[in-house]
């Protein structure tokens, strides 16, 4: 024993290089502790990384998340559910109406909030829990912004790394603007509101991003972060560019049609884009990635002049990866400028020449190299106006290719977020790389109208260890298809056209390439055959895998995305509900709105509305004929958050596009919540409305 303990303290060079390790890890933590100022200028003296955070604010949330700091979040907002890494997080209501018992329960040891949520502040200012105000007044405040978080979380490196990255990309776009030196700068509005035609202040970060993209904002002499506009205002100002994202497609229903506000350049001439709102609505890590694409919707044919570009079109740098399918030469993914913005492709490099199906080009003889071309969104416009062919030329320029032997996808979906899958029986092999892009195009075939055209693509490219005949290389494709679409039902990935009722089959720009391979000769690949289920299988995977890291959906995603892939607002439901029926010490529909969003966020009450939207899609394609039952179940939904019987469901939603079924579900859950109200004027905020078994999961 005396000697194995005399070997123990003989030198080992593994245990120095821990301690090393261990003095590096340990000096980075010793930068505690650190002082900042939040927003409104109060000083925070931070000793340690705060490990238990709720995060209100979006644009917070989303730098916290991309400084690699995520592990220190512990609750977020609904607003939040499709950032990378956040399914693991408690939801604690959106933004404008969170939780306060819920963000009692969790026990943060910091609180990350606007000044919009004075309650909050003031519940949990004299506690032990910090409270860091955050607000986003300018570009520079978020750059400061991003700064000081990473200070707080001992992510400076990271922080400065993203404020590097948006300062590089908007002195790109003025680089840019500044060699259209013949350029007549637009007039520019953001489009927000409802109602009314409303837009950012002066004193704005939405002002500044449109100047920061070249346009010429309106200045109406008013500040805030939203204000309102008159007709003579709107009229006077003769926006040439109208730009807003999602809910504001409202407004241009409503106000675009109407004398005065359809005599303007931008409506007149279609000039009318809408964009993510996590892009319009937030000053965060992506500013210069929604300036950059902004500007070239404003100034699209500038943008497309060749004598206009800044940057070389030449591969920048290549990622490798493997194939394990012998007649693969290489696979990587080059980084390349074209049309002055880095574009990603995949590239397939083939040792002897094959022949591919493509629903894209037909069948091609002669291929050595195949792809998959991300073009990103600064590019679209430009691309758009030059044209396909352009765009393939382009694309064959950059990676030095022959049109003669190259074949390429083209997409608007990542290729960072290329997903690989291989399936083997025995010696059968089959490769599926797919890119999956959801949220903007999809479709369901044979309901939908292919009237419009917006970015968003799945491609699946197929391989094999094996020869595929003509046959089963066309077959491929319906399995691969079929593969696609169950994939995307069972993610209840909506049809964007019609998300209310119908889920999506594909989107309106999918395509397939089957590549012939190389070894035994395979006539079949249907459903029936082992080749058509492996491919089957394969892509399956590959879209769903390709979806959560494109759109960061799964199928088991929070009820609150569900609702907003449907176009569903809670807020807007409940603001035509006729709260007459509250008594005074009650609330406001505001205050209706609080009760149903904290209600939802419990898990009976989000398992009841689920199951409403599938027994809807059922109801609207006559596979469930009564609803009896259903109703019945709705009368003990409204019941058991009343705390009372129900004799009678209200009807309250008045919104007729919203199919029967779901009506029923949202009338009951908005008759139990008056109720409950009426009885006692109760706090909606506490989470125990209809006492449950699952209150406290």
């Amino acid at each position: 024993m005396l000697i194995q303990n005399k070997k123990r303290l003989k030198f080992n060079p593994f245990l120095l290089i821990s301690a090393l390790l261990f003095i590096i890890c340990t000096t980075s933590v010793a930068a505690y502790p650190v002082s900042v100022t939040d927003s409104k200028g109060n000083h925070l003296k931070i000793f340690k990384t705060p490990h238990k955070v709720i995060s209100l604010v979006p644009s917070a949330t989303q730098i916290i998340f991309e400084i690699g700091a995520k592990e220190h979040i512990h609750a977020i907002t609904y607003h939040d559910i499709t950032l990378a890494g956040a399914f693991d997080k408690q939801i604690i209501g959106g933004f404008f109406l969170p939780s306060i018992d819920k963000i009692k329960t969790a026990k943060p040891d910091m609180i990350i909030l606007s000044t919009l949520h004075q309650d909050i502040i003031e519940k949990f200012q004299n506690t032990e829990c910090k409270i860091f105000i955050f607000d986003t007044t300018t570009i520079e405040s978020a750059y400061k912004n991003i700064e000081v978080l990473g200070k707080i979380f001992n992510r400076e490196q990271a922080a400065q790394k993203i404020i590097k990255k948006n300062k590089a990309e908007l002195n790109h776009i003025k680089q840019k603007l500044a060699k259209i030196n013949h350029l007549k700068h637009k007039r520019v509005i953001r489009l927000m509101g409802k109602n009314t035609i409303m837009t950012p202040g002066t004193d704005s970060f939405q002002t500044r991003i449109i100047r920061a993209a070249g346009g010429i904002a309106p200045d109406f002499g008013k500040k805030g972060s939203i204000v309102s506009v008159t007709k003579q205002e709107w009229i006077k100002f003769n926006p040439q560019v109208i730009y807003g994202c999602g809910p504001d497609k409202e407004a241009a229903k409503k106000f675009f049609s109407k004398p005065g506000w359809k005599d303007v350049d931008a409506v007149k001439k279609g000039q009318i884009y809408y964009f993510p709102c996590d892009l319009t609505c937030r000053a965060s890590t992506h500013t210069g990635y929604f300036v950059s694409w902004l500007s070239s919707m404003i100034y699209t044919d500038e943008f497309a002049k060749a004598k206009n570009t800044i940057l070389p079109i030449t591969i920048t740098r290549s990622k490798p990866f493997e194939i394990d399918l012998d007649y693969i030469k290489s696979a990587s993914i080059n980084y390349s400028h074209i049309y002055d913005f880095e574009n990603k492709t995949l590239v397939v490099d083939f040792q002897k020449d094959q022949t591919i199906i493509s629903t894209l080009e037909g069948q091609r003889d002669h291929i050595l190299t195949v792809g998959n071309h991300y073009s990103p969104p600064p590019t679209w416009a430009p691309g758009h106006h030059l044209g396909i062919e352009h765009i393939r030329s382009s694309i064959l320029k950059a990676m030095g290719k022959n049109q003669q032997t190259a074949s390429f996808l083209m997409t608007g979906a990542d290729m960072d977020n290329l997903s690989v899958k291989t399936k083997v029986f025995k010696e059968m092999k089959v490769v599926a790389l797919v890119t999956a892009g959801v949220m903007s195009n999809a479709v369901r075939m044979s309901k939908d109208t292919g009237d419009f055209y917006e970015p968003g693509t799945i491609n699946v490219i197929i391989m094999t260890n094996m020869r595929l005949s003509t046959r089963a290389m066309t077959r491929a494709i319906i399995a691969g298809t079929e593969a696609k679409t169950a994939a995307l039902e069972d993610m209840d990935i909506r049809s964007s056209y019609t998300p209310l009722i119908n889920a999506a089959t594909g989107t309106g720009t999918d395509n397939i390439m089957v590549v012939q391979g190389e070894g035994q000769l395979v006539e079949n690949a249907g459903g029936h055959s082992k080749m058509g289920e492996l491919i089957a299988k394969a892509v399956y995977d590959g879209v769903s895998e390709a979806i959560l890291k494109q759109n960061k959906i799964t199928a088991d995603r929070h009820l609150f995305q569900r609702l907003k892939e449907r176009k569903i607002s809670i807020f807007q439901l409940v603001s035509n509900v006729n709260c007459d029926c509250i008594n005074n010490t009650s609330g406001t529909p505001n205050r209706l709105a609080q009760v149903v969003e904290h209600l939802l966020l419990e898990p009976q009450y989000a398992s009841f509305l689920e199951s409403a939207m599938a027994i809807s899609d059922e109801y609207e394609k006559g596979l469930v004929k009564d609803l009896f039952f259903f109703q019945k179940w709705c009368r003990t939904i409204a019941g058991d958050i009343a705390g009372k019987n129900i004799e009678e469901i209200k009807i309250h939603v008045m919104d007729d596009h919203i199919p029967v079924t779901l009506k029923t579900a949202f009338d009951a859950i908005f008759t139990g919540a008056l109720a409950k109200l009426n009885t006692d004027g109760s706090n909606p905020d506490k989470s125990n409305q209809g006492k449950s078994t699952h209150e406290n999961n």
